[in-house]
């Protein structure tokens, strides 16, 4: 496979000159001081630990993006037909209170005009398949643009594009334009915003907001960070900490959000009342389930989705159920769902229907038979899926340890971020020796991606 050898190469070529000199000690010294100049922390931890960043062909991007347009098409393909057909909509297990707010109007018609999808690509074998669907917050896009820069400043890349052209793939912009078309689209007019980056001031992800401030401004738009604690909503008018907005870009989760503020809070009303436009909408939430998975997957589905769509899901979505009594399909046949979730801990997953961070997930060939048969019936207590195991690609990463360069491998994760849901833009990647490969659990780091082509 041509994209496979590209990459491979670049990967032992980028290697052998960090063994040069103090190429590699410099480079450390050069990525530290970006990180601190830019702020790319989570938190107080460093974005990115490690030398190198994701090296991709041309090729397999493609691919990549191919994909997940089909799977992104047939995903909407699904929400148009949930939100007509309320069956339908009940496998996806909302709360009662989500009921009631996937059906405020966002007054744009893509329900997340900035969305992620989460996956594993294997390029030995070609093997992609998306586990999960960020449709809600999806967090990264600027941290990896601005990681690219810092990378590109590293004296190794600068001796690597001797023999090879890295060119970094920008995300950020593509979400600061799918979010003006949205504001577009609901306000009639190409008139600039009032735009707040709403999310608690507490979280580790608020040095990404500064640098999507960064990217308004170079638009000429103005745009601050707010709270929704110093939201208020009277006279018809939205503000935060005494500021009029007239566009929310949402980084609070809307579990969080109506937990802590309630569904008459000042951000909830404002939306209702058609007094602001906030990306994404509360309509993203049925897509954000894990259990939208399998609804996808599902053979009494198959009927919504062209053959195209059925193929891609086939072959991209790794099979997945809501946990529950039921009798269902699988590559072996017709199974009785609980049974077999039982007798085949080693190749399944549980994870809950709504969370993130990791949290609640379950790996069956981690724990033993007595603590995945308790792990069973909690699953049934509250909405829960159960997904086949992947294989989980893994790369060595170079970095310095106490002034010596050391190779260690790590898994790693292929993160497209999508525009209006079909539009790869970018791709977030993140490594870790945990199987969670989650940056917000503390168990990895995100390193940016580039293509790479040898001159």
């Amino acid at each position: 496979m041509i994209h496979l050898s590209t990459s491979r190469a670049a990967i032992a070529a980028y290697h052998a000159l960090l063994t040069q000199g103090s190429l590699a000690v410099d480079s450390a010294e050069v990525l530290e001081q970006q990180l601190r100049q830019m702020g790319l922390y989570f938190g107080d931890r460093p974005l990115c630990s490690v030398l190198r960043p994701r090296f991709l062909s041309l090729q397999a991007y493609r691919e990549i993006a191919g994909a997940s347009a089909l799977v992104g098409r047939a995903f909407e393909k699904i929400r148009v037909a949930a939100m007509a057909d309320s069956r339908l909509r009940a496998q996806f297990g909302l709360l009662d209170w989500e009921e009631q707010l996937v059906h405020v109007a966002p007054g744009y018609r893509a329900a997340s005009p900035t969305s992620r999808l989460d996956a594993f690509y294997t390029p030995e074998t070609g093997s992609l398949k998306f586990t999960e669907y960020n449709a809600e917050t999806p967090a990264g896009a600027a941290f990896n643009d601005a990681l690219s820069r810092a990378f590109l400043a590293l004296p190794v890349m600068q001796a690597f594009q001797a023999s090879h052209v890295p060119l970094p793939i920008p995300s950020g912009a593509g979400v600061v334009d799918a979010l003006l078309r949205a504001w577009t689209e609901w306000r009639g007019t190409r008139e600039k915003p009032q735009i707040v980056i709403l999310d608690w001031r507490e979280v580790p992800t608020s040095n990404e907001f500064v640098l999507f401030e960064q990217e308004f401004a170079a638009r000429g738009i103005e745009a601050f960070i707010g709270d929704p604690r110093d939201a208020e909503f009277a006279n018809g008018r939205l503000t935060v900490a005494g500021r009029p907005v007239t566009f929310i870009y949402k980084r609070v989760l809307i579990d969080e959000l109506i937990t802590r503020e309630g569904l008459d809070g000042p951000v909830v009303q404002a939306v209702k009342a058609g007094a602001v436009c906030m990306v994404n909408s509360f309509g993203c939430k049925l897509l954000h389930k894990k259990a939208s998975l399998a609804v996808l997957s599902d053979e009494r589905q198959g009927a919504l989705l062209d053959e195209a769509e059925r193929a891609a899901v086939a072959r991209y979505v790794p099979w997945t159920r809501v946990v529950e009594e039921r009798r269902t399909t699988h590559a072996s046949g017709s199974v009785d769902l609980l049974p077999f979730i039982e007798a085949n801990r080693e190749r399944l997953v549980l994870k809950p229907n709504d969370d993130y961070g990791g949290k609640g997930i379950v790996l069956g060939w981690t724990v033993d038979d007595a603590s995945w048969h308790d792990a069973i019936r909690a699953a049934l207590a509250e909405p829960y899926i159960v997904q086949e195991r992947v294989t989980l690609p893994r790369e060595p990463w170079p970095m310095v340890v106490d002034g010596a360069l050391h190779l260690g491998e790590r898994m790693l994760d292929t993160a497209p971020f999508m525009t209006d849901g079909q539009i790869m833009n970018g791709c977030l990647t993140r490594i870790s020796t945990d199987a969670l490969l989650n940056v917000s659990a503390g168990g990895g780091a995100n390193v940016p991606t580039f293509l790479v082509e040898a001159r």
